[in-house]
């Protein structure tokens, strides 16, 4: 991962205060994405980081429930755009080797793409419900204990961080995206489609 700056660094530790302070908005509002210019937003590369936002342009998350619970997909390759698919290509879904996976038992949607002859090339995505205190409790903790940046796009709240895979000469990183109590959560490792999680919260929140 690359070295942040003194400035960024204070940017991601105002951003941790702005989580902790967080308070319930009325039912039925959202707030609006306030990712800074240079920023990545509805299109962003979902795989890919962007550099977290300059000090005072991020905003703390505050994304309020909808009165009627978003529905949690059943389908891995319905919530992936076209592009997304073809970016993946061969690459097996679901393959037992690597565990559960589909539709849980308590609702949740687990997707894994990797091909049970590679190393490491993988993208797995978990879909589940996640209230708003545990969501910004987790994400609030990446940020302080684990280095990750996050901004606020598309009406929902997205951390991301990358880093060098400690055995092979390849990229991993992690993608989490909250919005309305479903939390979605990706993990990947020299797989990394542009669009991908932007694809999901598309399918999800159209």
């Amino acid at each position: 991962m690359k070295t942040r700056s003194v400035a960024v660094a204070l940017a991601a530790l105002a951003l941790v205060a702005a989580l902790a302070a967080c308070t319930p908005t009325t039912p039925g509002t959202t707030s609006s994405p306030s990712a800074s210019a240079g920023g990545t937003a509805a299109g962003s590369d979902p795989a890919h980081p962007t550099k977290s936002p300059s000090p005072g342009t991020s905003a703390s998350p505050t994304p309020s429930p909808t009165s009627t619970p978003i529905a949690l997909p059943t389908d891995c390759k319905a919530i992936l755009s076209a592009d997304v698919l073809s970016q993946l290509g061969d690459t097996p879904l679901n393959s037992p080797v690597y565990g559960p996976s589909g539709v849980q038992s308590d609702g949740s949607l687990i997707c894994i793409w990797a091909d049970p002859k590679a190393d490491t090339t993988n993208i797995t995505t978990t879909i589940s419900r996640k209230y708003r205190g545990e969501a910004l409790d987790t994400l609030n903790g990446l940020v302080k204990t684990d280095g990750f940046s996050c901004y606020t796009p598309d009406k929902g709240t997205r951390c991301e961080k990358e880093w060098a895979d400690p055995k092979y000469p390849v990229t991993d990183g992690r993608t989490l995206f909250w919005r309305d109590d479903v939390l979605i959560d990706t993990r990947y490792s020299n797989l990394s489609p542009n669009g991908y999680t932007s694809s999901i919260v598309a399918s999800i929140f159209h």
